[in-house]
């Protein structure tokens, strides 16, 4: 299961498939992570750096935190994408078809210019997360899609 947890300041990515529960994330900072909870994070209980700091002491990688810098990214179910974009300029974007066997990834591209902020990560999670709560499969042919599905 793929989460992504945003506010203005970060974007929390979770790969359950990942995490062997040491719960470090719990221990270090409990008010954004809470286990007795759902959604069990909510990183808007707690300062940024505090939420950082404990998905860095993350040891199996299965948190992993990027700030935002004022981009917002939504999930476009009209035209099958997620939509990256700085005030009112398209920046990037992460596109699927609708097939019989689930969601097919094909395309994740962001403007050059904006790249290494881990804006194509929530692109692709954006969809990730929408496809699994419909309980539909991913094919990430995408060659971006399917480093962060595959690579577990």
């Amino acid at each position: 299961m793929h989460r992504l947890y945003e506010n203005n300041d970060i974007s929390v990515f979770w790969d359950s498939d990942k995490c062997f529960h040491a719960k470090k994330c719990v221990t270090g900072c409990p008010e954004a992570f809470d286990i007795t909870k759902k959604p069990w994070i909510n990183i808007d209980n707690a300062p940024t750096a505090k939420v950082w700091q404990a998905v860095s002491n993350c040891p199996s990688g299965a948190l992993t935190v990027t700030y935002n810098h004022d981009i917002k990214v939504s999930f476009d179910e009209q035209n099958n994408r997620s939509v990256a974009f700085d005030k009112d300029v398209q920046i990037g974007e992460c596109d699927f078809d609708i097939m019989s066997e689930g969601w097919e990834i094909y395309h994740t591209e962001v403007d050059p210019e904006y790249s290494g902020r881990g804006i194509a990560k929530r692109l692709v999670y954006s969809v990730l997360q929408e496809a699994e709560r419909r309980k539909l499969n991913v094919i990430p042919t995408c060659s971006y899609a399917r480093k962060i599905v595959v690579n577990k």
